[in-house]
């Protein structure tokens, strides 16, 4: 991404401003920010689900569209109410026309990965909200993605399965490696994921900082115990807050 900029014509002012960030193949970065400061936007114009105002953007050096090389893993699980689980993490090769036979038994190979596999003939409805997001997990890497977009995909789970889910997604993640944004509002779960976390100032937003997480891979549970992880918690933890406390538009301008 270079010098990435977007507006939107009702909002009037920019809601990303000449953003530039380089992620290297394999990385897992994290985005963290102030609500509003346009991090789903982000993701959505490197989607290509958004077009550019200014700036570019390359994958592998060619511009995004949506595709299978890009897997997205939404807040709200998106999944097809009437389709079974199978079904629904079949979708998108069914999509690139994969013959049937074939993408149900990738879509079976990535419900078994995620501790599904005997929930294939269940519909969504039936399903809790941790289990709905494993089926949204299986669905974004049942289409083998280059590259991986999560947009707060665990912030509408309790706290317990909330955990269990981030264990789950490094899990997958250290099989395969995919390069991935993560947007997250929790400190702690950027830590916890990324590689490096890209801090993004409120609207319209831009880069801030940059934070290095060099903690040791593969990472379990007792990494949130660690002297380092709770070090970048507070230094992320009050630059963040600064943020908030700094922007006159905030309603906790100056108050803490």
């Amino acid at each position: 991404m270079a010098n990435v900029s977007k507006t939107f014509a009702r909002a009037g002012e920019p809601t990303i401003s000449d953003f530039s960030l380089t992620v290297a193949p394999g990385e897992l970065v994290s985005i963290l920010g102030p609500s509003g400061c346009g991090k789903t936007t982000l993701l959505r114009l490197v989607d290509g689900l958004l077009s550019l105002d200014a700036g570019s953007i390359h994958i592998g050096g060619t511009p995004p569209q949506p595709s299978r090389r890009i897997g997205f893993v939404f807040q709200s699980f998106r999944l097809i109410p009437w389709a079974t689980v199978l079904d629904n993490v079949a979708f998108p090769l069914e999509l690139a026309g994969i013959a049937r036979h074939e993408r149900e038994d990738i879509a079976r190979h990535w419900l078994d990965r995620v501790g599904l596999g005997r929930n294939g003939k269940s519909y969504p409805s039936e399903l809790s909200g941790g289990m709905k997001q494993r089926v949204a997990l299986a669905r974004a890497f049942a289409g083998d993605p280059d590259v991986l977009l999560l947009d707060e995909p665990f912030a509408s789970l309790d706290a317990q399965t909330r955990e269990i889910m981030q264990l789950e997604l490094l899990r997958l993640w250290e099989e395969r490696k995919l390069t991935a944004l993560f947007v997250t509002h929790s400190v702690e779960e950027a830590i916890l994921l990324a590689d490096r976390v890209v801090v993004m100032g409120p609207a319209p937003a831009s880069l801030r900082e940059i934070v290095e997480v060099n903690l040791p891979r593969p990472r379990t549970d007792a990494v949130r115990s660690a002297s380092e992880f709770l070090d970048l918690r507070m230094r992320l933890t009050r630059m963040i807050r600064d943020l908030i406390t700094s922007d006159p538009r905030s309603p906790f301008f100056n108050r803490l």
